[in-house]
């Protein structure tokens, strides 16, 4: 990607934070150095309990783009939707909507369980361009630009997802949505998005996360 369509991206992505900042409810988290937002209550207890039943049915272990000697680096449980199904289709396009990204550049939602004991160290969403995965990916929707996350219960102690560099934690709350830009205002990859889940001290932890790329997902 040229240093113009970069820029471009960019822009791009500065317009879809600006634009969540009209969105009643919505909360920034004040920083110069990334682009965070929360909103209370995206789903409710029938749509957080129908993706829990799912998780919980079709759940496998969690698994890393890159491989690492570190064990206990990614420990919990993933499950992949299928948005054929009506049900994740109309989550999936809720999201779309309130993201305010065509619902072809986004990733399928995946569930993920964590246990006592079960975290994702500190990482980044966004793709390494150096790293062997990144050929493969480039040609299925390149980088990724925006993540979003909900938290589909509230009744674990510890589990929070921790933005490292900025000192910044969100607690688990159900039906909460926390959303952020993976692109700093160049178009690059932003190191300031390094973000992890801590471990779960007691109860379990379930959530979604749905991806967004800078082209339509999947092969053309």
């Amino acid at each position: 990607m040229s240093v113009i369509e970069k820029a471009v991206l960019g822009d791009y992505c500065a317009t879809l934070a600006a634009r969540l900042e009209t969105i009643p409810g919505v909360q920034r988290t004040p920083s110069h150095l990334l682009d965070v937002y929360t909103y209370r209550d995206f789903l409710g207890d029938e749509e957080c309990r129908l993706l829990i039943d799912k998780i919980d049915r079709e759940r496998r272990p969690s698994t890393l783009l890159s491989p690492t000697d570190d064990q206990e680096f990614r420990t919990s449980d993933s499950c992949d939707f299928d948005r054929q199904e009506p049900e994740i289709d109309a989550i999936e396009r809720k999201i779309d909507e309130f993201m305010g990204i065509p619902h072809r550049h986004g990733e399928t939602i995946q569930g993920q369980r964590y246990a006592v004991g079960q975290q994702f160290k500190p990482h980044h969403d966004w793709f390494y361009v150096d790293q062997g995965y990144w050929p493969e990916e480039s040609k299925r929707g390149g980088q990724r630009i925006w993540t979003a996350m909900i938290f589909l219960n509230d009744t674990q102690v510890g589990g929070a997802t921790r933005f490292k560099k900025i000192g910044k934690m969100f607690k688990a709350e159900k039906g909460k949505l926390l959303c952020w830009n993976n692109l700093d205002r160049a178009g690059e990859p932003n190191v300031w998005t390094l973000h992890q889940g801590m471990k779960v001290r007691e109860g379990v932890k379930y959530i979604i996360t749905k991806w967004y790329r800078e082209q339509p997902w999947g092969y053309g």
